[in-house]
């Protein structure tokens, strides 16, 4: 069901018409390589390099190559918008221009997805036949539809313990090890996980997966992922209304990312350690559903009052954090689609980026703008800390004030992480509302292109990586 080959390539380049892709001050010299008469249609059609512009050219066969306007934009989105735009079925290659060609096959495939597993395909994309193994741009677009596939696939049919096999199925597929832990096991392990998932009848689970590149031992350093997998948040208690219900399939869109993340990490085989955390888990209402200002104790120890059940996902990654900083990995990161002021503040294709470490926020800040797949920080400030005080606990996990709400689920956070060790938290909206070129409307993985070259290029795990510019 899950981790799928690419549909939209083939490696048999026989009948496939050429694609040009021209930008406007380079459009005149493309036409004018052209058959006469074909630049004389281009030119009456008004062809002129825009961005997204897209015509097939003729020819004495019927339909000799097609033209694409680029415009300015120099993401892999450029090329998006081709499988839908050329005819079904039809086969292409990309003439060399001024692109980045392994971002254009990105772009291509980005754009070719589609989530038919419920339905019968309106269209089949057209197909772009390869003539270089591009083995990057391959593995970023297979673990993007990963993660697609499964935010978008609806909670009847991916329950906790479907989210869980899809780990093992990709731990499978790079050779890694892959526990799962559930019943009272999690109970004792992860207590708050256990909470959040009490009301449900499909009990959760938590999968850690365990990795190392074909390069490392023992001394390597440790990345650490942890992702929010709630498969449905109906609110709990303080229940959500039924519009902010409608896309809560997406509600473990973290988990989303991090499985993409491991993906690419495994398919470049860093020479590092990998530990990936997937609470799998479902929010919902019943007799042994948690309650408002209810006290959890968690792992680490700290006693939560629960002000809000609806702010489920930062106890389930809470517990996963304390976890993962047993072994002290080089960098920890955790991601979820934790806060609604997240995406007041920066909408839906901005996610937040929460740091501990400067250096590491502006790698991260830097190889979003260098890999178009840009993120905002926001800070870890301390002047909050007091908004998460509780009469009867260590600490509430809402604040009683409708302010900065980011913040203080990213202080929540905080202090499950020990201090030394550098953190990233990524509270996404992985979704896209509406179809734009390589971004079709539905679950998405903003900040993986970013993530996966600020961790190529973090000292950490590349010692020559130059020291990081700051982003701007």
């Amino acid at each position: 069901m899950f981790d799928r080959d690419l549909t939209c390539l083939t490696r048999d380049a026989t009948g496939a018409l050429p694609v040009y892709g021209w930008r406007p001050d380079g459009t005149q010299a493309g036409l004018a390589a052209l058959d006469p008469t074909q630049a004389a249609f281009l030119r009456a059609a008004g062809f002129d390099g825009s961005a997204g512009q897209t015509m097939l050219v003729p020819g004495a066969a019927g339909i000799a190559a097609a033209v694409l306007g680029l415009g300015t934009d120099r993401s892999p989105n450029a090329h998006g918008g081709l499988p839908m735009a050329l005819p079904a079925g039809t086969a292409w290659h990309l003439v060399p221009g001024d692109f980045d060609m392994d971002d254009a096959v990105l772009g291509w495939c980005l754009g070719a997805y589609q989530f038919n597993d419920l339905r019968k395909p309106a269209r089949a994309p057209a197909t772009l036949a390869l003539s270089a193994p591009h083995t990057a741009s391959l593995a970023m677009a297979r673990a993007t539809w990963l993660a697609r596939d499964l935010i978008n696939m609806p909670a009847n049919f991916l329950g906790p313990k479907d989210l869980a096999e899809a780990v093992a199925v990709l731990g499978a597929r790079f050779g890694a090890a892959v526990t799962m832990i559930e019943g009272g096991a999690l109970i004792e392990r992860y207590p708050t996980i256990a909470a959040v998932g009490a009301g449900s009848d499909r009990g959760p689970v938590v999968a850690v997966l365990r990795w190392a590149g074909a390069a490392a031992h023992d001394a390597s350093p440790l990345l650490s992922l942890c992702g929010k997998g709630v498969v449905f948040d109906s609110g709990g208690y303080d229940l959500k209304p039924s519009a902010s219900m409608l896309r809560m399939k997406k509600d473990m869109g973290g988990a989303a990312l991090m499985l993409a993340l491991a993906s690419v990490v495994m398919a470049a085989d860093l020479p590092l350690r990998l530990e990936v955390r997937i609470g799998c888990v479902e929010n919902m209402v019943s007799g042994r559903a948690m309650r408002p200002m209810d006290v959890l104790r968690t792992r680490k120890g700290l006693t939560v009052e629960i002000g809000n059940t609806d702010a489920e996902g930062r106890l389930v990654l809470c517990d996963l954090l304390d976890e993962a900083c047993e072994a002290t990995p080089a960098l920890l990161v955790d991601a979820a689609t934790l806060t609604g002021a997240a995406r007041v503040a920066l909408g839906a294709d901005l996610p937040a980026l929460f740091c501990n470490d400067d250096a590491v926020a502006d790698t991260v800040l830097a190889a979003g703008l260098a890999r178009h797949d840009p993120l905002w920080r926001l800070p870890l400030h301390a002047g909050y800390e007091s908004m998460l005080s509780s009469a009867v606990a260590d600490l509430n996990n809402v604040s009683g004030k409708p302010l900065a709400g980011a913040i203080v689920a990213g202080l929540f956070l905080q202090r499950f992480v020990r201090s030394e060790i550098p953190w990233i938290h990524l509270d996404t909206y992985a979704w896209n509302d509406h179809t734009r070129a390589g971004r079709p409307e539905g679950g998405e993985s903003m900040a993986l292109r970013a993530m996966l070259a600020a961790i190529e290029g973090l000292k950490s795990f590349n010692p020559c990586a130059p020291a990081p510019e700051r982003a701007r």
